[in-house]
């Protein structure tokens, strides 16, 4: 019979263990090894049941069990320590408190996926990943974030296949009161609620969890409330599920709702109160606009709140291509604001053209979230080198009249945190070389730049850690794989074969990843014969162990993992190849120090980051990858290799497909099974090793999370949090009031003449040369603008590359036509083709950046000396 209604009865823990449940309600649980420890140790048949998950543990253990723990001294003390353990590191000082600098009093941290824990599945790829490592990291430094996200009911889908190969979703129910998490409540113990108004009169209510990770809270939302019609309660019911007026309403709980749940956190907790708004991708971007409201509130009007709140926000992309961004019809979002819905007092129009594709290309009618990101945040990055590059071109149309390389987007690299990805082998072998607190400090706080100690651990030793996670890999692989075929249908006669399947001494190639086709999940298959090759070579074989889940409405991708699968079902390569389904990470914290080889071969740029490389790596796996992301920025012959790519602009896609896997097969086949098969004097593959070692030594501090959350807060959040102090309520009304003066007058200001002292076409290094430029500024004066030599090399086209900019100084009064007249010095720094200009940009003491407006005045074709161009 089926129940009609569901609860969870909590086990009463005897006194003496009641410190369990506060172990087990901090989400440190899943990255530190002695508090798993130690809940292991309760029950190990239950722990391992219970999918490593300690709420559900303490749920399940027997009452004599635990009246047998309650008398036990040994158990008792562990726990006691491990429970000291805890509240050291939640209350003691850690390196954000120990910085010198006027640091945020607190930052506010938006993403509309979180992946902290397989025990909260609350994430469906590297953008969840990427924010519960940015948590983690931010907690082990003591940075006071809290984090905000969504509570889904149905988490993202769980992934089967069926007999064919073809990926079937399933959409598990959680129940919160199973999870690692508790209710936001009252003084009065009732929930905390929060309400945004829906169109025609209608109400959208949740409720907030807060899930403790570590030092850092984490408030998600969830609509499944009483109080909802039964639309607005499915409004949290899956990740990325939905038409586009679920997801505009998800985007709007998120933001808007985020923010008021972090001012009834604020207001419950006493914690200090964010200073500085990040959001994690636009998704979040309504957050600006009910910050901007509460702002109104307060007696600003629109254009000086929106000032006050730009100054401290901070917009990260993570998009590459224009597709991936969010975008609403513009009628869907005017619906859903104004007096009858939310945000009644900021005019309709206003709030569109926050997110309007207003520049050459764009649509005028698509309402772009990272748009809107952009224009309500001061600070903006991408997350690589390679990716802020992407990022200043692709957004380049929101600053008209700068080179893409002054778009005032900057680029944090991606992180990943330590001890949640490194295998507990990999921390135990550093722990013996310099020390378990030492270990810890280094995979946590970061900041050296080499990890030398690893130098002093012995080949033999290395081999065999990576031989044993190979093998640990084998055994999960096989258990995975027994698991998937029964539910698709085979008996337990057909599956003998799975025994056989993976050999702990064959190189091991890993490739796990979401499934959109720019990841090229089946660029390996080019050519089959070549690959079958590879596989079933008779004395340098590979094998490969491929996951990966499409998107559900991405049919696509579910073709790609068809074809996958039916070739790794064929029985010649079954034992060499497989797929295993519902990728997540449970799985990927086998599957990265498992493999010898971290294989990524995206369509380069499309690649922001990609960390799954870089856990790859920091347990001394080697990448083989395309130079995108993270790789182009720090690949060196010692971590792997580069697969080269045809990525000009004419290449044909196909073609382009078939040049690169052949490029994969050709590295596969002459550098890597060799390295990884040949055997030095001892026995062992010394070059290989020495690779390890490299990748451990040099890689390893600069992927971690720590030193990525060390980046944001002293270049992005720090600047934001003093830019938001020095944003007062007067500050903000003056520096809107000057932006819209000078946008009137722009049009007046102008460079009339510049004359250098060069009077040939040539110049020697290290001369200097004085300009004098006569400019007008309209109804503007000196104190508006800032007028600026720029030089550097020039191209056949006389563009200036590599420019570098110098402010020119105001010789004094106007003349007669009320033209102002600027000099300065131009010093020749460098050899062959050289060239100048000039150019005048707004200036005031709080802009972020002389691009910040947008606006710029250059000489016309006909003024100065054949366009500044001084040597060829």
């Amino acid at each position: 019979m089926k129940a009609i209604r569901r609860f969870t009865v909590r086990p009463v823990l005897p006194e003496a263990l009641r410190p369990l449940s506060d172990l087990a309600r901090n989400l440190r649980w899943s990255w530190h090894a002695e508090t798993r420890d130690l809940f292991q140790s309760v029950d190990p048949e239950c722990w391992a049941a219970s999918g490593n998950d300690p709420v559900r543990l303490l749920g399940s253990v027997s009452p004599g069990r635990l009246a047998e723990l309650a008398e036990d001294r040994r158990f008792l003390r562990r726990l006691t320590a491990v429970a000291g353990d805890l509240n050291d590191y939640v209350t003691g000082e850690r390196w954000y408190q120990g910085q010198s600098a006027e640091l945020p009093a607190a930052v506010a941290y938006f993403s509309p996926e979180f992946g902290i824990t397989a025990a909260l599945p609350q994430y469906s790829g590297g953008l969840g990943i990427l924010a519960g490592d940015h948590l983690k990291a931010a907690s082990d430094l003591g940075v006071p974030l809290i984090g905000v996200g969504l509570l889904y009911r149905h988490g993202y889908f769980r992934q089967t296949l069926s007999r064919d190969g073809w990926q079937q979703e399933h959409y598990p129910v959680l129940d919160p009161h199973e999870l690692p998490v508790a209710l936001l409540k009252e003084p009065d113990g009732t929930p905390a609620r929060i309400s945004l108004a829906l169109p025609g009169g209608r109400q959208l209510h949740a409720r907030v969890w807060l899930a403790q990770v570590g030092r850092v809270p984490l408030l998600m939302l969830d609509s499944d409330v009483e109080e909802n019609g039964l639309g607005e309660r499915g409004v949290t019911d899956r990740l990325y599920g939905g038409g586009s007026e679920h997801r505009l309403l998800q985007e709007m709980l998120l933001g808007i709702g985020g923010v008021r749940a972090v001012r009834t956190y604020c207001r419950l907790t006493g914690h200090p109160t964010p200073e500085v708004f990040h959001t994690n991708e636009g998704h979040a971007g309504f957050l600006g606009l009910e910050r901007i409201a509460e702002l109104h509130t307060e007696g600003l009007d629109f254009d000086s709140a929106l000032e006050a709140v730009r100054a401290g926000t901070v917009f990260t992309t993570h998009t590459p291509v224009p597709a991936g961004i969010d975008r609403f019809d513009r009628e869907l979002v005017a619906h859903h604001f104004g007096p009858d819905a939310e945000l009644p007092s900021i005019e309709v129009e206003r709030i569109l053209q926050l997110g309007m594709e207003t520049y050459p290309g764009g649509e005028p009618n698509l309402f772009n979230m990272a748009v809107m990101g952009l224009r309500l945040g001061q600070r903006a990055n991408g997350v690589s080198l390679l990716h802020g590059n992407v990022s200043r071109e692709m957004f380049s149309g929101l600053w008209p009249g700068f080179d893409p390389d002054e778009v005032p987007i900057t680029s944090v690299t991606n992180g990943v945190h330590a001890p949640t990805w490194v295998a507990p082998e990999v921390f135990r072998l550093g722990a013996r070389q310099i020390g378990g607190r030492r270990t810890e400090d280094a995979m946590t706080v970061g900041g050296s730049d080499r990890w030398d100690a690893v130098a002093e651990i012995p080949d033999q030793d290395i081999w065999e850690l990576r031989r044993n996670l190979r093998e640990q890999l084998v055994t999960e692989v096989r258990d995975r794989l027994r698991t998937s075929w029964r539910q698709r249908g085979a008996g337990t006669a057909e599956l003998g074969w799975i025994d056989g399947v993976l050999d702990p001494d064959v190189l091991t190639i890993g490739f796990a990843r979401r499934v959109p086709s720019y990841k090229r999940l089946t660029l390996m298959l080019r050519d089959r014969d070549r690959l079958m090759d590879l596989l079933l070579h008779p004395e340098r074989p590979i094998q490969i162990v491929v996951a990966g889940k499409a998107h559900p409405a991405d049919d696509g991708g579910k073709r790609l993992i068809q074809e996958l699968v039916r070739f790794a079902d064929d029985p010649r390569v079954r034992h060499r190849i497989v797929f295993l389904p519902d990728y997540g990470m449970a799985m990927a914290q086998k599957l990265y120090p498992g493999c010898d080889i971290w294989l990524n071969n995206p369509l380069r740029p499309l690649e922001a980051c990609g960390t799954s490389g870089m856990k790859a790596a920091l347990n001394g796996c080697l990448n083989l990858s395309v130079l995108d992301g993270w790789w182009d920025e720090w690949f060196q012959p010692d971590f792997g290799w580069a697969i080269p790519t045809a990525d000009g602009t004419g290449t044909d896609p196909d073609h382009r497909d078939d040049v690169e896997a052949a490029a994969l097969y050709d590295l596969l086949e002459q550098r890597v099974t060799p390295r990884f098969y040949e055997r030095g004097q001892g026995g062992l593959p010394d070059r290989w090793i020495e690779m390890v070692r490299q990748t451990l030594t040099l890689l390893g501090p600069k992927v971690l999370a720590g030193r990525m959350v060390r980046e944001y807060v002293e270049r992005l959040y720090t600047p934001a949090a003093h830019a938001h102090r020095a944003m007062t309520p007067d500050a903000a009304r003056e520096l809107a009031a000057w932006k819209a003066r000078v946008r009137s007058a722009w049009h007046g200001v102008t460079v009339d003449h510049v004359e250098t002292s060069a009077v040939t076409p040539t110049a020697e290094l290290g001369s200097t040369l004085s300009l004098r430029v006569r400019v007008g500024l309209g109804d503007l004066g000196p104190d508006d603008v800032e007028v600026q030599a720029v030089s550097g090399r020039v191209d056949s086209e006389d563009r200036i590359a590599d420019a570098s900019t110098v402010p020119l100084k105001s010789a004094g009064s106007p003349d007669a036509e009320g033209r102002w007249v600027y000099e300065g010095p131009l010093s020749l720094d460098r050899t062959g083709p050289y060239g100048y200009t000039v150019r005048i940009l707004p200036a005031h003491r709080l802009l972020a950046s002389g691009a910040e407006l947008g606006l710029v005045a250059v000489p016309s074709e006909d003024v100065g000396e054949g366009a500044g161009v001084l040597m060829r």
